[in-house]
């Protein structure tokens, strides 16, 4: 996980935005609060910078 997030970091994205979460199929509890946890956290990055270079006009803001 490490060498990912190394990488990241390198292409000009937050090391952040990757992460690893171990839950067995009896923790849905768990799985709904780590999605959610993670969805706040990229939310509050914003959108990936290299993407939207690659998308250019294709979208209509309220798809971005």
């Amino acid at each position: 996980m490490e060498h990912v997030r190394n990488i990241l970091q390198q292409i000009g994205l937050e090391p952040e935005r990757v992460e690893m979460v171990n839950l067995s199929s009896a923790m849905a509890g768990e799985f709904v609060a780590a999605a959610t946890q993670m969805t706040e956290r990229i939310k509050t990055m914003g959108k990936n910078p290299l993407r939207s270079d690659l998308l250019g006009d294709r979208h209509t803001e309220s798809e971005r």
